[in-house]
């Protein structure tokens, strides 16, 4: 158990040491004092891991149990529940996610699904998993179109962001109006848009243009 907060470090593993075929081998305050515990006692098969701790934190950590100790499984045990933080934690090598105020039965299900199957996938982890991989998806087909897109079309499509004439724009390109016209038809089909406000708002969200 690597967890800072000692009281319900205490607690947890009092709990833990009534769960038949499972024992606390060793309580760290942080990373550090993991590592330097390893020294005299038995390498664990399952770690409890919180995230905020003092010198060496919980994905500092993971990422040292990642490559140093591949065979133990890392559970998460934490208060905080963004997206951000449990896909950097799976990321590094986390097998599971749980909230500190989780039910016994649930921190023992937990437990026996990472020992039997080496993962725990719950409702939590699942929705910010599934929510990720979307905007993976997304930002994939986005990486995709700005490849389709030619270097004309990309500097019309950064002109049109601006507040510059669709003649103003032809003038700066030295293009005819026409073909201004023809770059603008081409990116409202690339980038599945029906208007020069949605090419303005493309290229914000992809940084080609500020605000």
């Amino acid at each position: 158990m690597v967890d800072d907060h000692i009281l319900l470090r205490n607690g947890l593993a009092n709990l833990i040491n009534t769960f038949p075929g499972y024992s606390v081998v060793f309580e760290a305050d942080n990373g550090k004092d993991f590592i330097q515990q390893l020294e005299t006692n038995p390498k664990p098969d399952i770690i409890l891991l919180d995230i905020t701790m003092p010198e060496m934190n919980g994905p500092e950590t993971a990422s040292w149990v990642q490559k140093n100790l591949p065979s133990a499984k890392v559970l998460v045990l934490s208060v905080m529940d963004s997206e951000t933080m449990i896909i950097n934690m799976l990321k590094r090598g986390a097998k599971g996610y749980i909230l500190k105020d989780s039910k016994p039965a649930v921190f023992r299900q937990a437990l026996d699904s990472i020992r039997d199957t080496g993962f725990f996938l719950n409702e939590l982890v699942g929705s910010k998993m599934l929510n990720y991989l979307r905007n993976e998806e997304t930002q994939a087909k986005e990486v995709g179109i700005l490849a389709s897109i030619t270097d004309r079309e990309m500097q019309f499509l950064k002109l049109a962001a601006s507040d510059l004439t669709m003649k103003e724009i032809a003038d700066q390109m030295q293009v005819s109006v026409r073909t201004v016209d023809g770059y603008r038809d081409e990116l409202f089909r690339k980038l599945n848009v029906q208007s020069r406000i949605g090419l303005v708002l493309f290229a914000i969200k992809n940084g080609l243009q500020k605000l």
